[in-house]
């Protein structure tokens, strides 16, 4: 087993707080909210409260470990800085999206004049979002119009949702980004979202095919009381929560290719990619990391050779704004079942979406193939397989596949 001391472990509540009270006081009073200071007092820095934790490699937590901050309504103590005219203003068009609002009307929710209106609509088209404007009725996102940003997903969020949404135009890993900003003690609920990965994370020894404007990846910071050995509860309940968004948002049917794929029509269309710190002394995650790519769209150039004959997206053409409500969907749905993750209560589910169940696969651990057949999946996840000679065998990960050639 691989174990790395983690090092570089940064305490996140005093820092943050000075450079609050460094950078936003303008007339001798600092801008620090009383929750920041509550969450400080409440929450010590981890690196003070308790022992350093180690980093575990994928293997070794027995997961199929596969391979900030906007406003929202998020009741976490952590601090929000105020949004801009420019993301006011989209804000407003997100929330009615259905119809044009006036540039006074504008001006006026946002306390600002029609000319820093007109300036932040020009900053948005800058950006790639597509506004209509029509004379006497004002402005309105196109329908079409499918860029992320917090406010789209945010608005097919339920009031009172806990996360903390950040979307960037490119990142290497929305993983990487999120484990960074966990490690600096952001809090659990604290969502990147991007509309590219430059290094999307996929199996050991592999990359997930990310490129701009077709997909979705977003990744999540959690703070799970769970044990490191039932980690791949968390990949499980993502692929029932991926799967059952697909479906309410698309209609199409979405089934799970264990332990971590979604696919559609036969080809995959997303995976799951989940990776941890854990607590050597107590044996439980001082911090997760859960991602999840979508295939939303088929790219404009198609997927690479090597994929090809496997990738797929969950729609068939370019066209539709699906993708914030997709995040939206995933995150709900995800988070419904993470509050009970332990009790594993999606496993009949999970069961039901499997269709590896009953399919002669081929089997791949390390440098090893075997043939064998799916024939169960036990209550804590492990795939069972029947081998040739009819022993069985209880995978708790690997790569399995239903080409035997």
């Amino acid at each position: 087993m691989r174990v790395v001391p983690q090092g570089a472990r940064l305490p996140w509540g005093a820092p943050r707080l000075r450079r609050a009270a460094r950078t936003s006081s303008r007339g001798g009073v600092p801008n620090v909210s009383r929750e920041t200071f509550v969450r400080f007092f409440a929450h010590p820095p981890p690196a003070l409260a308790r022992p350093s934790p180690r980093v575990l490699s994928h293997a070794s937590l027995h997961c199929h470990l596969l391979s900030p901050i906007a406003l929202t309504r998020s009741a976490s103590l952590s601090y929000h800085a105020p949004m801009g005219t420019k993301e006011q203003l989209l804000r407003l068009l997100e929330e009615n999206r259905e119809r044009y609002v006036s540039g006074a009307a504008m001006a006026q929710a946002i306390g600002v004049s029609r000319n820093a209106v007109w300036k932040a609509v020009e900053a948005l088209r800058a950006e790639g979002y597509a506004i209509d404007a029509v004379t006497n009725k004002g402005y309105a996102l196109s329908q079409e119009n499918d860029l992320l940003s917090p406010q789209g997903i945010e608005r097919f969020l339920p009031p009172g949702h806990p996360f903390a949404i950040s979307v960037r135009k490119r990142v290497d890993s929305t993983n990487s980004e999120a484990r960074r900003r966990a490690a600096e003690g952001a809090p659990e609920g604290t969502v990147i979202v991007a509309e590219e990965q430059t290094a999307g994370k996929g199996r050991p020894g592999k990359t997930f095919f990310s490129p701009a404007s077709s997909g979705l990846y977003l990744s999540i910071v959690l703070r799970p009381t769970l044990a490191a050995d039932r980690g791949q509860f968390l990949t499980c309940a993502a692929a029932v929560a991926g799967a059952q968004a697909i479906e309410q948002v698309t209609g199409k049917e979405a089934l799970i290719k264990w332990v971590n794929d979604i696919y559609c029509d036969e080809r995959k269309v997303a995976g799951i990619l989940t990776e941890g710190m854990v607590d050597m002394e107590s044996g439980r995650f001082e911090h997760a990391v859960l991602g999840i790519g979508v295939n939303v769209k088929p790219p404009a150039d198609g997927f690479p050779r090597d994929i090809a004959d496997v990738a797929g997206a969950v729609l068939d053409d370019r066209t539709g704004a699906v993708r914030c409500e997709l995040a939206a969907a995933i995150l709900t749905r995800f988070w419904n079942l993470y509050r009970h993750v332990a009790d594993a209560s999606f496993y009949d589910e999970y069961r039901r979406r499997c269709f590896l169940l009953g399919q002669p696969l081929v089997v791949r651990q390390g440098p090893s193939r075997v043939r064998a057949r799916a024939v169960d999946l036990t209550p804590d996840f492990k795939l069972v397989v029947e081998l040739p000679d009819k022993t069985r065998r209880e995978l708790p990960y690997g790569e399995v596949s239903t080409r035997l050639t």
